[in-house]
C-alpha cells in the first residue's frame, strides 16, 4: 500500500513536469512548421493536403480577384469549424489537445509570412522535398508531445465513424481531394510536386515518432541455440533470448535466439553465426527505438 502510494506520488512529479517540457516542445514544431509553409510551400503555390493546402488554393484563388485572404486566417477558420464539429460528435476532452495547435499554428503562419523569405523559388522539386520534409519533422515534433495541428486529421476520425475505412486510407483520399482542387487552379505539374511534399512529409513526421533504424533485431534459428547464444553474450556483449518453437516440417521442439544488436555489431553476428552453424537460418530486421539494458534509458 506505502509503495503504491510512492508510486503514485513519484507518477504525478514526471506527470507535473510534462506539460511545460510538451508545450515547449509544441511551439518548436509549430514555429519550424509555419516557416517552413511560409519559406517552400505557399510562395511556389504547392498546395501539400490538409488545410494548409486547402488555404493556399484559397488565397491564391482570392488573389485573382484583388482580394487578400491570409493562410493563417483561413486555416484558423477551417479549424474551428471542424473542431466544433469534433467537440459535437467526441466531446470536449477530444477538443483540449488540439486548440492550442490549431490557434498557436494559424497565428505562426500569419506572424512568418510577412518576413519569412521565399526560398527555392521557382524550383519547385527542391521546394517540395525542403517544405515538405521540415513542416514534416514540425508536424512530428507536435505529435511526440502529444498535441495536434486540426486539419485534415480531425475529418478522417470523424469519416472513420460512418465510413469502414482506416483513418490512414481516408487521410490519404482527403488529401487527394486537396492535391485535385490544386491541379483544377494551378495546373498538374504544382500538383504532382504538391503530391511529393504530401509524401515527403508523411516520411518525416514517421521519422520524428519512429527515429531512425539504427539497431538491428536478428532471429536465428540453429541447431546449436546454446553456442550461439553464449557467443553473443560474451563475444559481442549483447544480451540474447531463448525462445520456445517447433519446426512445422518436422514437428520437433527446438529453441530460437533472439537479439538486438547495433548496426556496426552486424557483421560480427553474422561471422558467429556462421563459424558455429553454416546452416541457420539468420532473420535481421530493423529496429527503430531499443530502450532498456545496453541501449538508451527509459524516458530518454
Amino acid at each position: 500500500m506505502i509503495a503504491g502510494r510512492l508510486k503514485r506520488i513519484a507518477s504525478g512529479r514526471v506527470l507535473r513536469h510534462r506539460p511545460v517540457r510538451d508545450y515547449l516542445w509544441m511551439t518548436a514544431g509549430l514555429l519550424l512548421t509555419a516557416w517552413a509553409l511560409n519559406a517552400f510551400l505557399i510562395p511556389n503555390r504547392l498546395a501539400a493536403g490538409g488545410v494548409s493546402g486547402l488555404a493556399t488554393i484559397l488565397f491564391y484563388t482570392a488573389r485573382d480577384f484583388g482580394i487578400t485572404l491570409p493562410v493563417g486566417m483561413q486555416m484558423l477558420v477551417m479549424n474551428t469549424a471542424l473542431l466544433a464539429l469534433a467537440v459535437r460528435v467526441r466531446g470536449w476532452r477530444y477538443a483540449a489537445k488540439t486548440v492550442y495547435g490549431i490557434v498557436a499554428l494559424s497565428v505562426f503562419v500569419d506572424v512568418f509570412a510577412a518576413f519569412t523569405p521565399h526560398l527555392a523559388e521557382g524550383d519547385y522539386l527542391l521546394a517540395a522535398l525542403y517544405g515538405g520534409a521540415l513542416s514534416g519533422i514540425g508536424i512530428g515534433m507536435v505529435f511526440k508531445a502529444g498535441g495536434n495541428t486540426g486539419g485534415t486529421d480531425i475529418v478522417a476520425q470523424l469519416l472513420s465513424r460512418r465510413i469502414s475505412l482506416g483513418q490512414g486510407q481516408l487521410l490519404l483520399a482527403v488529401d487527394a481531394c486537396v492535391i485535385m482542387l490544386a491541379a483544377l487552379k494551378f495546373g498538374p505539374e504544382l500538383a504532382l510536386y504538391g503530391a511529393v511534399a504530401v509524401f515527403v512529409m508523411g516520411a518525416s513526421i514517421d521519422l520524428v515518432l519512429k527515429g531512425l533504424p539504427v539497431e538491428k533485431a536478428a532471429f536465428i534459428v540453429s541447431e546449436n541455440p546454446g553456442r550461439i547464444g553464449d557467443a553473443i553474450m560474451h563475444d559481442l556483449g549483447r544480451g540474447a533470448t531463448a525462445l520456445a518453437a517447433r519446426g512445422m516440417y518436422s514437428g520437433a521442439p527446438r529453441e530460437m535466439i533472439f537479439t538486438v544488436v547495433s548496426r556496426k555489431e552486424i557483421d560480427d553476428l553474422k561471422q558467429i553465426v556462421n563459424t558455429i552453424d553454416p546452416h541457420a537460418l539468420l532473420i535481421i530486421s530493423d529496429v527503430h527505438e531499443a530502450i532498456g539494458e545496453g541501449f538508451k534509458q527509459m524516458g530518454v
